[in-house]
Parts: structure tokens; sequence; C-alpha cells
């Protein structure tokens, strides 16, 4: 099977004073496009789809036109999960007519997702707290997802073990994981995991965040989780939140943003990741993203240097 993974669309962001919407119908037009050409049979959106808990209409409708798109009417599964600038009731209030096109959103951790089958033959297989089991057309092995949508500690705490009171976040996330993988995830299927969060190696650095992420970690924010907390049965992490593509670990992978959307981005390529994916066995590629406009930093000793670089540059 073919998955293709992106994040953090930030649907409805500025740049200041300059709206961004122009350059996201292009960029999501191009993702559109991109699983189009390779065949994709299911699409992962880990997080922050709005730039706001309370997007704009035309952001809204951006939205859910594009999802529409990447659905390929019920032939394509499509999963999103919410991030720290989603309003988690706004991402899966959709639901019941998202399902009737094979689109699965989750805005809270440990929500159930409720079943879908369609005519296309994409159905629900199976589901738990966090996690699902998908049949997608044409593919007899299973696709298990574990879904971890964004949450601060008390929401997560909640979710998890109202009764555990510990700021141990991480443990509770690595109970979760190890829970969810038992139940679902085996040698006959392929198992990810999509999470909206930080994420870091034992011993690594902190991977380094934009000018506009910089929240997650604030105070009732999510601590940074080690990828050693992961359940040996996952094939491959689909993470969102940091917006310059990276991977973390082995199939550990930021897929990055659509779009440079702070001035800490300038000159970032961006990009999707694309999985070629059987049990047990999957190949990673990035394809290079194109649209939207270049974003730089630039220094001049002389005010007629800076001029004459704007003049050749008015897309900048």
């Amino acid at each position: 099977m073919k998955i293709l993974h992106t994040a953090d669309w930030h649907l409805g962001k500025r740049l200041e004073h300059v709206s961004r919407l122009d350059e996201q119908r292009a960029v999501l037009d191009e993702i559109c496009q991109i699983a189009d050409e390779e065949s994709v049979d299911a699409v992962l959106l880990a997080g922050d789809l709005f730039d706001h808990p309370n997007p704009p209409i035309e952001a809204i409708e951006l939205l859910y036109g594009t999802l529409r798109r990447l659905a390929a009417g019920g032939r394509r599964a499509v999963i999103g999960i919410a991030g720290n600038h989603d309003a988690p009731d706004r991402i899966a209030a959709p639901d019941p007519l998202a399902r009737a096109s094979g689109i699965l959103l989750a805005g809270y951790p440990a929500a159930e997702t409720r079943p879908i089958d369609l005519e296309t033959g994409l159905k629900t297989l199976r589901s738990g707290e966090g996690w699902i089991e998908i049949k997608l057309p044409d593919h007899e092995a299973p696709l298990r997802i574990l879904l971890t949508p964004y949450a601060n500690s008390l929401r997560l705490r909640k979710a998890l073990n109202p009764e555990d009171s510990s700021e141990e976040v991480a443990r509770l996330l690595t109970e979760h994981w190890a829970e969810a993988a038992s139940a679902c995830c085996d040698e006959k299927g392929v198992n990810i995991l999509m999470a909206h969060l930080l994420m870091m190696a034992p011993g690594g650095e902190m991977p380094e965040e934009s000018e506009d992420e910089r929240t997650i970690l604030t105070p009732g924010g999510l601590q940074e989780i080690l990828t050693d907390t992961l359940p040996s049965a996952i094939d491959y992490v689909a993470l969102g939140h940091l917006h310059r593509p990276q991977s973390i670990d082995t199939n550990v992978v930021y897929s990055g943003s659509p779009l440079s959307y702070s001035m800490s981005e300038a000159g970032q390529l961006k990009s999707v990741v694309i999985l070629d994916a059987a049990p047990g066995n999957i190949q990673v590629k990035r394809v290079a993203l194109k649209a939207g406009r270049p974003l730089a930093r630039m220094r001049f000793d002389d005010i007629d240097d800076a001029v004459l670089w704007l003049e050749n540059n008015p897309e900048a």
C-alpha cells in the first residue's frame, strides 16, 4: 500500500499582514495531485490543520474541500488528528459527514473512532481507544494506526488515566501506546503511530522548533517524548508539530509544514512523505513541494542594493 504523510497545514495563517490563503490553496492542490500521481491508498494528516482554534470560514471551506478531494469518493482513507493549534471539538465535529467519504478525524487522545463500511471496499475492521484497523480497497493486509492528537498534560491524564495525578505524562503515553499496540498490531499488517507532539531520540539534541511553534512545552503543555517509549511493533511514526522536514530516528519522521510559515523557516525546502508499505517493510521517500512564495532573510550594506534585490524578487 502507498501512504502519504503530511502535517501542519495551518490553514488561515498569515505572515504579519500578508494572507497566505492563495498559497495554501495552491500547495494543497499540489498535494492532491501528488496523491493521485503516486496512487496513494491512504493519507495521514498529523495535526495543526488550522492555525487558530476559531479559523476563518475560508480556511474551513479549504480544509473540507481538500479532504474530500483526497478521499477520492471513498476509495482512499484519510485520517487526521488535532494539533496544538486546533480546537479538538472543531476537528471532530464533521465526523458523521466525513466518515461517509472515508475521512476519519480524531480530536482527543484515546477517542474511539466510529466504524465505516463503504461500497468502495474501504472499511473499519476493528477499533479501540486511540487506535483503528482499516481495510483498504485492493489490499489484503490491514492498516493499523495509533492516533495521538495533541493534548496538554491535564487533558492527557484525564483521557488516559483520570485517577493518576502524577506529572509523568511520558509514562502514561508509553503505557497507552503499549496497550493499543498489543490490541491491534502484529506482523500481518502495516502498523503506524500518528502523533502531534515533540519527540526526540534518547541522548539526542532537542529538535529545532520554528518561532511560531514554541508553545508546546509551556506550563500545562506536553513535555518532549523519547523514541524509546515507542512500541516495537510500530513500523513508522508519522509526526506533526515541527515545521522543518526531518527524521528523528529510523522511520520516526516529521513531514514538516507544506509552506514556510515564519521567517525562521526562510529557505527551507518543503515536502510530503510517501510510504511504500507492506507488513514489516516500509520504504520512505520525500516528494518536494513547489507551490508557495519563498521566504528570504537578507542583509544589505547599501539601500540601493536592497531596492534592487526587491525589484528582482517580487514574489518573495
